[in-house]
């Protein structure tokens, strides 16, 4: 299976799907709640299109670079920038496309525009501060050069700081909104697993037997490709809540006073 193929079967199709129900919604007239709706829904995505992007090159093309992930030369196009085949940054694009829409059809129908836990600072203070510890851990594993912590450690020192910010910035936000963001993230993971999983057990691409731990899920796929697309998802789904919510934006202005 070619790495188009791949993004055009696992990644394209449901984009496709979700954002004609997306239409539908709307020709229905099934709303975003108002607390929800302070940016539109397009707009965050593209933004968070760009971050991806700008923040994942230079990572992406240091894991390539170092052989960490591999890809077959003849199941991808060959144009590459950098050390980067150009379907791994399509990949950047349609996966956030894909995050967005799924979290778009979670909006639109769970209850979320009812009363809501009051906001408290000790779900930006104690989840911070747990993360901390975590990235100067992955630090120390890549600072030791242990082989098998390799990918985990590039992982958790490149995805942890972003998140701790948006965690400081607004946990207790995302606290209000937790059925969303846990459904929003559970769901991508599972799915994008799952499509990695096929991708790896037809060669697509290939992970490191030396830089990473070894632990494969089936027989096939590397527990760092789970850990990859939670983190992942996480900054996508983080970002997106305290983008569009009402919320968000309060917390924005409040500092912006200060």
């Amino acid at each position: 299976m070619t790495y188009f193929a791949f993004l055009l079967r696992f990644l394209g199709i449901p984009i496709v799907i979700l954002a004609t129900v997306a239409y539908l919604d709307s020709r229905r007239g099934r709303r975003i709640p108002a607390n929800l709706s302070y940016w539109p829904f397009a707009a965050a995505v593209g933004l968070h299109i760009v971050v991806a992007v700008l923040y994942t090159t230079p990572w992406d093309n240091y894991l390539v670079a170092t052989g960490v992930w591999t890809y077959d030369p003849a199941l991808v196009t060959g144009i590459t920038l950098g050390w980067v085949p150009i379907e791994e940054y399509t990949f950047f694009v349609v996966q956030t496309i894909l995050a967005g829409l799924w979290m778009l059809f979670l909006v639109r129908r769970l209850r979320l525009g009812g009363p809501h836990p009051p906001l408290s600072s000790r779900w930006r203070l104690i989840p911070a501060a747990l993360l901390a510890p975590l990235w100067l851990v992955s630090m120390a594993i890549l600072v030791s050069r242990w082989a098998p912590g390799t990918y985990l450690g590039l992982e958790l020192a490149w995805a942890l700081p972003p998140i701790i910010i948006q965690i400081g910035f607004g946990g207790d936000i995302l606290r209000r909104y937790g059925r969303l963001v846990l459904l929003s993230i559970l769901g991508m993971i599972a799915y994008l697993s799952a499509a990695d999983f096929l991708a790896i057990g037809s060669g697509t691409w290939a992970i490191s037997p030396g830089q990473s731990l070894a632990v494969l899920i089936g027989g096939v796929l590397p527990l760092e490709e789970v850990v990859f697309f939670l983190l992942t998802n996480t900054l996508i789904t983080f970002g997106m809540v305290l983008l569009i919510s009402q919320d968000g934006h309060a917390r924005v202005r409040e500092l912006w006073r200060r």
